[in-house]
C-alpha cells in the first residue's frame, strides 16, 4: 500500500490498521507461495493477481478517502490503477505466457516501488520509520529489476522471487504499521484532557 504525498501522518497512524492488513495479506502471499506444491505458472498467475489487486483496492479506496482534501492524492491513484491493471491482465488473460507475465509483474513493482520512495522522502522530516517504507519501495524495485533483467527464470524461480517480495515487503509494512500505531496512541493520549 503506497503512503500518499502530502498525506498527514497522524491521517496515516489512525488508520495504521489499514497497513498492517496489507503487510499481514504479502506475508500470506508469501507463505503461499513458498509451500505451493507445484508451482505452476496459472497458479502464479493467480497469487500474483489476487496480490496485486489487494494492494491496487487499498490505494483506490485511500485515494477516494481523500478526494475531498487539498493534499494531492494522485499517487494512490497511479498506484491503485497499477495494481488493478496487473491484476486484469492476470485474471483476464490467464493463459498469458511466462514471459509476458514477468514484464507486467516487472512494471508494476517499478512503479509501485518509485512511488513508495518518493513517499518515503516526503514524509522523512514528519515521522520516524519513513524508512521501512522506503526500504518496501527498495524491495519493490529489487524485483523488478531483477525480473527484467532476467525474465526467464521459469515458474519455479517466478514463485520464488514473488514469494520473497511479498513476505519481505509484508513484514516491512506489518512494522511500518506497528510505529504508526504507536503513534496514533501517542496523540492520541495527548489530545485527551487529563481528568481533574
Amino acid at each position: 500500500m503506497l503512503v500518499p504525498f502530502g498525506h498527514s501522518v497522524d491521517v496515516l497512524a489512525a488508520h495504521w490498521w489499514a497497513v498492517a492488513v496489507r503487510g499481514l495479506v504479502g506475508i500470506l502471499v508469501g507463505v503461499v507461495a513458498f509451500f505451493l506444491p507445484i508451482p505452476t505458472l496459472i497458479a502464479l498467475v493467480y497469487l500474483f493477481g489476487a496480490y496485486a489487486l489487494l494492494d491496487g483496492l487499498f490505494n483506490l479506496v485511500a485515494a477516494w478517502r481523500r478526494t475531498g482534501s487539498r493534499r494531492p492524492w494522485w499517487a494512490l491513484v497511479l498506484s491503485g490503477v497499477a495494481g488493478i491493471a496487473a491484476a486484469a491482465v492476470s485474471f483476464v488473460w490467464p493463459g498469458i505466457t511466462a514471459l509476458a507475465l514477468v514484464y507486467v509483474i516487472a512494471a508494476w513493482a517499478l512503479i509501485t516501488g518509485g512511488l513508495q520512495i518518493a513517499a518515503a522522502i516526503k514524509l522523512r522530516k514528519e515521522m520516524e520509520g519513513e524508512w521501512l517504507l522506503a526500504l518496501t519501495g527498495l524491495v519493490s524495485i529489487l524485483l523488478g529489476g531483477l525480473l527484467a533483467v532476467f525474465p526467464e527464470a521459469g515458474a519455479i524461480g517466478l514463485v520464488w522471487y514473488i514469494g520473497a517480495f511479498a513476505f519481505l515487503s509484508g513484514v516491512l509494512m506489518v512494522a511500518l504499521s506497528m510505529r504508526l500505531r504507536a503513534r496514533h496512541e501517542h496523540t492520541r493520549s495527548a489530545s485527551t484532557p487529563m481528568a481533574a
